[in-house]
């Protein structure tokens, strides 16, 4: 089975030529869960190259259908032959699909039902087009927003972290939050696991210490008080999203969530937004290449390196983090949460041991002598994009029900194509 792909701004063409017999079937489903992303919503079959058909086929055709109908999209099949034909009206489906003459036929009818594209501009929203990149914000609260800081960057950083060290949260603390934390019955069974972690609306999830790259996670029904999440450092948000941006480009190579920090630093100092130089961010997204690292073993005292420095020192590095430079996860639907700092702007208003108590350089990360950025992220996978869902609503969703795949701590080249980004303007930090 030959299949060659082309895409039609964002329904992809998928061209057949061969059998689509139970080899070919395998293939072709190989090649539409690589290729179909959680924000394709049509897609188009050009089967004018296929002349045989069974009912291994059929099955993998009528999966495809569904998935798309689920999206509230199309699956349009163009060009087929006699003996395919047959085969569907002797099965049973041929008045089941879409069935068009030619191609163009068939994506004028995915035009008509794609509904997976496009913000959804409404009277009183802003709208701005940045570097090939759209912008749609729409307000939300004007209640302060800050960040709470528990735990002790620099003994994560030095490795020096004892069970006096560890602080424990309760998950009903911890809406949107990251760090390095693990769970457990009690912390001497946590400390030896703990690893990069992230918690979106109550539910948690880390990459244990254990050297397998496995993520675990829990997501309680009710904060019984019974399991606890035990931290060496943790960043929460406490307040509201200020404002909701939603982002959107077919640039090639997506954005970057470096690239979409300063843009929201950059439209907030032109629209004068107060306290603009530290941000959080939480977000929904479809990812077009994810790039990521995280510590491979914990950083308690008796792992410390011999040699005094920092886990990020060059000497150190290659032991202590296990990098993924390249991207990953393409079409698949990203969670995250994450904190930005604009260094160029004014930090006056923060103490500087509160900026330091956040700040460090990721080796994997580029120079960057403006803006310093720390997002984690948890990969789902088959969760339609929907435009025209709430962003807090979703994100729950997504944690709770969503088809689980991985967790990372995410390099600021990780990029996007489209996204809801809930964007907080801290005006303070608060170090426990």
């Amino acid at each position: 089975m030959e299949i060659q792909t082309e895409w039609k701004g964002r329904v992809p063409v998928f061209a057949l030529k061969g059998r689509l017999d139970g080899f070919g079937s395998q293939e072709l489903a190989e090649v539409l869960g690589r290729l179909i992303g959680d924000d394709t919503a049509s897609v188009v079959l050009d089967m004018t190259g296929v002349d045989y058909l069974s009912s291994a086929g059929i099955r993998v055709i009528l999966s495809l259908k569904k998935r798309m109908k689920e999206r509230d999209g199309v699956l349009a099949i163009a060009g087929v032959q006699e003996f395919p034909r047959k085969v569907l009206d002797m099965a049973g489906f041929l008045k089941v699909f879409d069935l068009y003459p030619s191609v163009r036929e068939a994506l004028i009818a995915s035009a008509r039902t794609d509904t997976s594209g496009g913000l959804l501009v409404s009277p009183g929203h802003i709208e701005t087009v940045i570097n090939g990149i759209v912008y749609e914000m729409e307000p939300g609260s004007r209640e302060k927003a800050t960040l709470r800081i528990t735990g002790n960057l620099g003994k994560v950083l030095y490795s020096s972290l004892t069970p006096e060290d560890i602080r424990v949260l309760g998950f009903n603390e911890c809406e949107y939050s990251l760090g390095l934390g693990a769970l457990g019955k009690d912390v001497g069974e946590a400390l030896p696991y703990l690893g990069e972690m992230i918690t979106l609306h109550g539910s948690m999830v880390y990459m244990p210490t254990d050297g397998h790259f496995t993520p675990d996670f829990f997501t309680p029904v009710k904060d019984t008080g019974d399991v606890r999440i035990f931290t060496g450092f943790n960043i929460a948000l406490k307040g509201p999203f200020h404002e909701v941006i939603h982002v959107e480009t077919q640039r090639q190579g997506g954005v970057t969530i470096a690239e979409l920090y300063r843009s929201v630093f950059s439209w907030a100092q032109s629209r004068k937004v107060s306290a603009p130089a530290v941000i959080s961010i939480a977000m929904w997204a479809v990812a077009d290449g994810i790039k990521s690292s995280e510590i491979t073993r914990a950083p308690i005292l008796r792992n410390a390196p011999g040699n005094g420095r920092s886990i990020m020192d060059p000497e150190n590095y290659a032991e202590w983090n296990a990098a993924n430079t390249d991207p990953r996860y393409g079409g698949d639907t990203l969670v995250s949460f994450g904190i930005g700092i604009d260094r160029s702007s004014d930090l006056s208003g923060f103490d500087p041991a509160e900026i330091s108590a956040i700040v460090y350089h990721h080796p994997d990360n580029a120079e960057d002598n403006t803006v310093y950025l720390h997002n984690h992220g948890v990969i789902f996978r088959n969760v339609p994009w929907n435009p025209s869902a709430g962003l807090s609503r979703q994100i729950k969703s997504i944690v709770q029900d969503g088809e689980f795949v991985d967790m990372r701590h995410l390099m600021d080249d990780t990029s996007i194509r489209r996204a809801k980004c809930g964007v907080s303007y801290i005006s303070g930090i608060s170090v426990d």
